[in-house]
């Protein structure tokens, strides 16, 4: 059983030695196909830097005619495309083949090191040989290039001639200059061909360039003179005349103007017109469009001035007007209160309040008529123009109307005043004649007895109206206490009257109905004592009591007799 144990174990590590080996092996192997296929790549790309063809491409320029300059570069790539041959592919070679030397080797830690100088110096040749492409291209391909180039400029080159030829009317004075323009392209165009024949392709690029800048300016000359000759000889003259022509107008109808610095500005304009022109005959139109249309725009915002100044005169005048009659009102108004505030003061118990009121507002409205002054002064010597003259009698108008509100309030107060007092004294008339009724009444209705409370109605009625004329007589009249005096005295005046008026009633309906009664005495014995009773109380001045006994006697004998009597009282007291 032992020995069967151990035979297992030796069996299993002999397995476990086999897999790490056989591991290793593989692990090895797969390292080494890796290093083969990174050489292999490194000798493709080697090969691949030595098929870029500047041999060939070199080789087109021995056809050509060479000049100093030509020949110097030919003989320079030349040597350069030797010094990549001879040197740096050779170089390559010797490293690829230490490279192959230590892959055999196995020292794969040296051969990492010498795969990463051997790529940067690959990348360098290439970049290097690439470079050197492009530069013999350069020249191999320049014709094909500048060919295609200086087709494009003659085309457009054409088509600028073409339109200046069949419109040439339109340039005017500018045709020398334009002609002269032309017949540079035209040479060169022949300067071209000559430095294309001489391979001369540094001055190639120069007549490239000149082209370029030449037709770019003839096209800018052809398509936008015609509109800047328009502008500059046309438009803008036409518009300067009218703007002086209205301006003019406008001064004959009394309009100030000067604001607008019209003189000195259309004269700038003039100028600057003639410099677009200057620049224009030389064929210089930068800003030049710009320029002439900026000056267009300001002639524009000149009549827009223009209306807006006829508008502010016509709102300046209707307010104005309005405005003036509002102020001498006012003006009237508030010296009229002004004058007569120390006798309103000592007539009235004006509140401090109302009195600085009155004052203020007289002080503001001082500050506004010399405003108001100001602002004609500038109208009648023509200083500012109507459209800040139009905000500032609407300014003018704002204010004033403030100072209108709070003098109607304060106008309304003295005003409800005056008409407070006129008004007692209207009712103190009024009372004073329902007193008088109240004594006529009584006098004419002779009663025998009146009652002490009577006549305490009279005393209170007679003290209040007493009381109200002496508020009147008082200088200030508190006006709060005068309405208090006079609604107590009317109150208790038509209290008396109608206590008055009451009394009587009943006192002669008593009267009547004791007579009336009397009549029956001898033949209802009944009514002898209510009758009696009745005229006691009639001669103690209790006639209420006398009327109630009297109805109670008359009742007896008749139950309708009351209704008729006061039937028959109403209409006579009707």
């Amino acid at each position: 059983m032992k020995y069967d144990n151990i035979t297992y174990i030796v069996i299993g590590t002999v397995l476990f030695i086999v897999v790490i080996i056989f591991s290793l092996y593989i692990t090895k192997n797969k390292k080494k196909k890796g290093y083969k296929k990174i050489l292999d790549d490194l000798e493709v790309q080697k090969n691949l830097i030595g098929s870029i063809p500047v041999t060939l491409e070199i080789s087109k320029i021995d056809s050509m005619n060479k000049n100093e300059d030509l020949k110097e570069k030919y003989d320079k790539w030349n040597k350069k495309i030797d010094y990549i041959k001879n040197e740096l592919l050779t170089s390559i070679d010797d490293q690829l083949i230490e490279l192959d030397t230590f892959y055999d080797k196995g020292d794969y830690s040296t051969c990492d090191k010498q795969i990463a100088v051997c790529e940067l110096e690959m990348c360098k040749i290439k970049k290097y040989t690439e470079d050197l492409l492009l530069e013999i291209k350069e020249i191999t391909s320049s014709e094909e290039k500048y060919r295609s180039n200086i087709i494009k400029f003659k085309a457009k080159y054409r088509k600028i001639n073409n339109e200046y030829h069949n419109h040439n009317q339109l340039y005017d004075e500018m045709q020398e200059s334009i002609n002269l323009q032309l017949e540079n392209i035209e040479k060169m165009f022949l300067n071209f061909e000559k430095a294309m024949d001489e391979n001369d392709y540094a001055e190639v690029v120069h007549i490239i360039k000149a082209l370029t800048a030449m037709t770019t300016q003839m096209e800018q000359v052809i398509h936008e003179t015609p509109d800047l000759m328009v502008m500059a000889k046309e438009l803008i003259p036409q518009k300067i005349k009218e703007v002086c022509d209205t301006s003019k107008e406008l001064e004959e109808e009394g309009y100030p103007l000067d604001y607008l610095n019209l003189d000195y500005n259309i004269e700038e304009a003039r100028k600057n017109v003639e410099s677009v022109l200057d620049r224009v005959r030389v064929l210089n139109l930068e800003d030049c469009t710009i320029e002439l249309k900026t000056i267009l725009d300001y002639l524009d915002s000149l009549f827009v001035d223009f209306e807006k100044e006829r508008l502010s005169k016509k709102v300046y005048d209707e307010i104005s007007k309005d405005f003036a009659k509002k102020l001498a009102k006012t003006n009237e108004i508030v010296e009229d209160v002004t004058s007569q505030l120390d006798k309103i003061e000592s007539t009235y118990d004006l509140s401090e309040s109302d009195v600085v009121t009155i004052k203020d507002e007289e002080k503001i409205l001082v500050v506004i008529n010399d405003d108001y002054k100001k602002m004609i002064s500038k109208v009648e010597n023509k200083s500012t123009p109507y459209s800040e003259l139009h905000k500032e009698v609407e300014e003018l108008t704002v204010r004033l109307k403030n100072v209108t509100e709070q003098l109607d309030g304060t106008l309304k107060s003295l005003g409800t005043m005056y008409e407070d007092e006129q008004r007692a004294r209207e009712q103190l008339e009024e009372i004073e004649k329902f007193l008088k009724a109240s004594k006529a009444i009584i006098r004419d209705y002779k009663l025998p007895v009146i009652s002490d409370k009577y006549f305490v109605q009279l005393n209170e009625a007679n003290e209040a109206i007493s009381e109200v004329i002496s508020e009147l007589s008082k200088k200030p009249i508190v006006i709060k206490t005068l309405n208090t005096r006079v609604d107590t005295a009317r109150d208790l005046v038509l209290k008396l009257y109608n206590t008055t008026s009451d009394m009587t009633k009943v006192a002669t309906l008593s009267e009547r109905c004791i007579l009336y009664a009397n009549r029956f005495r001898d033949f209802h014995s009944g009514i002898n004592k209510s009758l009696d009773m009745a005229e006691k109380e009639f001669f103690k001045g209790n006639y209420q009591k006398a009327l109630d006994y009297s109805f109670r006697a008359l009742d007896s004998v008749d139950n309708h007799i009351v209704l008729r009597i006061q039937e028959i009282s109403e209409l006579i007291h009707l």
